[in-house]
């Protein structure tokens, strides 16, 4: 064989290796991240992060409905395609697919609105179209400090006000700082509302997300009444709290269930590096502060500097340099294909739209949408028309959808 045929066999070789990594993301394809990891750490599995990007082949496009709210937190669609809104210093507003934003509703009780603190996530009640109930998670200023805690209330028949409203759940111990309330809150299709809760971030409060004794860093499953769930996994133990469904969180922002398996996902903070997705099992310990992925803000260790031990669970995924993952949901809307039972990520430092395909509790491939918005993503959320909707934290609604 002549130089030249070697050379275009050579040539042929590659572009079938190209074309083969394309076909199969995640597996040979060049990871999204493009900056250095805070950490020289080294993942526990192949695939744990910084996995191969993905592109979506579907046109479509993102429609800016409003730029008029304030701090939008959290976002839930109402049975006839409307919306209610939180914002951040304690107001919420129903606002229509179109944007038309309303006044806000009154009946709020005060939140403590410094720092990461306001009203937060929230969600509707199963039966909301039988008895108007909504659900939110709130920092809550008590004389002793500040709780995560959950409230409802009955949307009025003139849509203007909270009637009824009642604290029912608090995430004790309270404390007096501004930092990491977690915040988000979601019905299970069996009827158990779930609250993510934070670890105040505090050097002094971090070792309660180990403390099964404390409703901080923890994923808690109650009943619509704010009780322990039934069948808790902490249920009748001696020294734990019987709503706590897992432990070893930093600061859950993002919980959403798989369409398909019903799984409970969630996304937490991590220091300087060290975003995480996890997949929860009820009474696993997630690990923090014990290992992680991160370090700390001024570049110090943290801990024993670990990432695997023995009884804590590893992530799914992890980002190192951070995106910070705020509110997530899975896509199984009909007009994209191929996104369907993706994850679906509002990013806050990344400002983008993260997109993770996930194939046997596995993920597979990665995608950033949207960055040229230059917008901190806050929560997402799929709308009663199968589009994406998702507020940001300057005050913006879009609609995604197939163009």
């Amino acid at each position: 064989m002549n130089k030249s045929n070697c050379m275009f066999l050579v040539a042929v070789f590659l572009m079938a290796v190209s074309c083969e990594s394309t076909a199969q993301p995640g597996k040979a394809n060049a990871s999204v991240e493009t900056q250095n990891a805070n950490t020289n750490y080294k993942p526990a599995f192949i695939g744990q992060t910084r996995i191969g990007a993905v592109t979506t082949k579907t046109p479509y496009e993102l429609k800016l409905l409003t730029s008029s709210l304030r701090s939008p937190w959290g976002i839930v669609s109402l049975p006839d395609g409307r919306f209610i809104i939180t914002e951040k210093s304690g107001t919420m507003r129903i606002v229509s697919a179109s944007g038309a934003v309303g006044d806000p509703l009154d009946g709020i009780p005060a939140v403590n609105s410094r720092g990461q603190g306001g009203l937060l996530g929230l969600c509707i009640d199963p039966s909301f179209s039988s008895n108007r109930m909504v659900y939110w998670a709130f920092s809550e200023p008590l004389p002793e400090g500040n709780v995560t805690s959950i409230a409802r209330g009955i949307l009025s028949s003139d849509e203007k006000s909270l009637e009824q409203v009642a604290v029912i759940y608090r995430a004790t111990p309270a404390y007096d700082g501004a930092l990491h309330y977690g915040g988000r809150v979601l019905f299970s299709k069996e009827g158990h509302l779930f609250l993510t809760t934070g670890e105040r971030s505090d050097r002094a409060t971090r070792p309660q997300a180990q403390d099964i004794n404390s409703g901080l860093g923890k994923i808690i499953r109650l009943t619509r009444d704010g009780k322990p769930a039934p069948g808790n996994p902490f249920a009748g133990r001696s020294g734990a709290r019987p709503e706590l469904y897992s432990y070893g969180h930093r600061n859950v922002q993002g919980i959403a269930f798989h369409p398909v398996t019903g799984d409970l996902w969630e996304t937490e903070f991590g220091p300087r590096g060290g975003d995480e997705l996890n997949r929860i099992v009820a009474g696993k310990n997630y690990g923090w502060p014990v290992i992680t992925y991160g370090i700390e803000y001024g570049g110090s260790r943290i801990g024993d500097a670990i990432q695997q031990k023995e009884g804590l669970e590893q992530p799914v995924y992890y980002w190192d340099p951070v995106i910070s993952p705020s509110g997530i949901t899975f896509y199984n809307g009909a007009e994209i294909n191929e996104w369907k039972n993706n994850l679906f990520i509002a990013t806050l430092s990344g400002g983008h739209i993260c997109r993770l395909v996930i194939e046997n509790n596995r993920v597979t491939g990665e995608e950033r949408l949207f960055s040229g918005e230059r917008q901190r993503f806050r929560d997402i959320t799929q709308g009663r028309d199968g589009a994406l909707y998702t507020i940001t934290d300057q005050g913006r609604l879009y609609r995604i959808g197939k163009k």
